[in-house]
This record gives C-alpha cells, structure tokens and sequence, in this order.
C-alpha cells in the first residue's frame, strides 16, 4: 500500500495510519487495511484496489464467541462488514460482540455487531436465528457455519452420543442454516457479486486423523461433500458455497492435544508453526470478498501444509 505505513497483520486494530499523501487525507487518520478508500477521500482518492472490501455487507459467523469463529468474525468486521455474532451462550454472545465493536470502521460506515444466541444444534433454532436476522437486515450477504463439536473416545468406547451430538452440529447445522438463510441470501445474490456461503470444516475431513475422533472426521468430510452439492445447487441463485478445512488453530477444541502435542504438531507442518488468528481472517475475507466471486466448491486447506503430506 503505497504512502501508508502499514502495521503487520490483522492483530492490533487492522488498520493502517495514511501519512497523508493520499488527497484530502490528514497524517495520522486510521484507515482500514481492507477499506477502497481513507476516511477522508470524498475528492477520489482511492487506497487499495477494493478487491476485499466489505463495506455495506452483512454476514452471520455461527459459533463466533471464541476461537476460529471470532477469528473469521474479526476478519470480516475489519474488513467493514456487519456481523452477527451466534453462538449457544447469551453471555459469551456478548462479550465477542463488545470486543468486535473495537474493531468496527470510524461510525461514519454504519457497521453494526449484533449478539444473537441460538442453539445451531436444533432446526427450529437455526430458523429461529434466520428470523432475528431478518429482523435486523434485508439482505445476507455472508453466512458462515462454523458452529461445532467433537468427540473422542476409543473404538470400542465410543458412544451414540457422541455420534448424534457431533453429526448434528457439525453437518446437519449447516444444512439446516443454509436452507433457513436462503431468502436473505437470495436478497444480497447477484451475477457480479454472489451471496457466500462458507462452511468451516477441518483436515481430519481430508486425511485420516490421528485421534479416535470418528464422528467429527465423518461430520467435517461430509461437510465437505455437502458443500461441493450446495455449490452446485446455489450456484445459478448467485450463491457460492465453499468452505475451509482448518489444520491446527489455538482453541478451546484444540486446547488439551495443543498442550500435549503442540511442539510435535507444529514441527509436521512445512511452515513449521500452528495457525495463527490472521491466517483464518485472511481467508474468510477472501472468500466473502468481491475477490473469491468466481470461486465456488472449493475446499482450502487453511493447515501449514499438514494435509499436502
């Protein structure tokens, strides 16, 4: 980005501060690293190509209160986008949604966060959600399924719980979620610029785990196979549907085998490290952006490597 110093990534407020040689801008103003424009560029004074840009859109991140989720949903706030925050605690609800509001645009872009609980695990609650977002806009330009759950346990330990648990959040959610989100989906869809739908599914959906984790790889491989129909189905409504195979993301879901394996973990991918919360904004950006609108069924690896071994 010519004449701006640009603080690396996306971890500190994923802006960048314009030392004043685009005009009509003032040394010092803060500028989204995503945003089209400065601030103060009302004479045309474009800043980036707008290829990322999400100002004016709208999008749903499920399960968004900690980990992958609030990654991807921090990445599409600093990105300019509204967002609302899902998951199944009221309170953690909340408390994303405060901590996303610190990285919204200057008010002038009329972002808005809004905190929405609803357990994805049931289909009455998908639409329940589908109805408050209604409530709140008229188009959806993004919706992310990201809500999950997995299960662990030995061969001949493992029980129907941990099948029914798994399988209903991890692939009959997004299912369910998509079909309920349809109509505003519909609403934001154009030949130009698709609707997006993306499904956050796992490596252990591409490769054989390590763990006895049965129900979660099954869940997250067909959710990749679902999201490759989708894509087919949606596409001539001007609705990509691709998804995401995350390797391994600091977590709640990856705390306990990052404590006891994380060295080991790091050390099989290529790029030598775990991923980092940058990484998975990068992505959804991407792929909520105007630059993915001819991408659809894709399954992209977020993994440092681990899954081209």
């Amino acid at each position: 980005m010519a004449g701006a110093r640009v603080r690396p990534g996306l971890g500190g407020t994923g802006r960048d501060e314009c030392r004043g040689e685009c005009r009509g801008n003032r040394p010092g103003r803060v500028v989204s690293l995503f945003a089209s424009r400065c601030p103060d560029s009302a004479n045309g004074g474009d800043h980036v190509s707008g290829l990322f840009d999400l100002t004016g859109k709208t999008a749903v991140v499920t399960g968004s209160s900690r980990g992958i989720g609030l990654m991807i949903a921090r990445g599409l706030v600093q990105a300019g986008a509204s967002v609302a925050v899902s998951s199944r605690k009221a309170g953690a609800c909340d408390e994303a949604a405060a901590e996303l509001r610190g990285y919204a645009l200057p008010a002038q872009h009329g972002q808005q966060i809004w905190a929405i609980p609803a357990d994805l695990s049931r289909e009455d609650e998908c639409q329940r959600l589908a109805s408050e977002v209604a409530g709140h806009t008229g188009a959806l330009h993004v919706l992310v399924n990201n809500a999950g759950a997995t299960w662990g346990a030995p061969l001949l330990e493992f029980p129907p719980s941990g099948w029914d648990k798994v399988l209903d959040l991890d692939l009959k959610s997004p299912f369910f979620l998509t079909r309920a989100f349809l109509p505003l989906l519909g609403e934001a869809a154009s030949a130009d610029d698709p609707a997006r739908v993306i499904n956050i599914g796992s490596i252990d959906g591409l490769r054989v785990p390590r763990v006895p984790n049965y129900s979660y790889a099954a869940a997250k491989a067909g959710l990749h196979h679902l999201t490759r129909v989708l894509a087919i189905e949606l596409g001539p409504q001007h609705i990509t549907v691709n998804a995401v195979a995350p390797g391994p993301f600091e977590s709640k879901m990856m705390a306990q085998t990052l404590r006891e394996h994380g060295d080991e973990i790091a050390a099989h991918a290529p790029l030598g490290r775990i991923g980092r919360p940058d990484d998975m904004a990068g992505i959804a950006v991407f792929l909520a952006s105007r630059a993915s609108a001819y991408v659809t069924g894709a399954i992209i690896p977020v993994d440092g490597g681990i899954s081209a071994r």
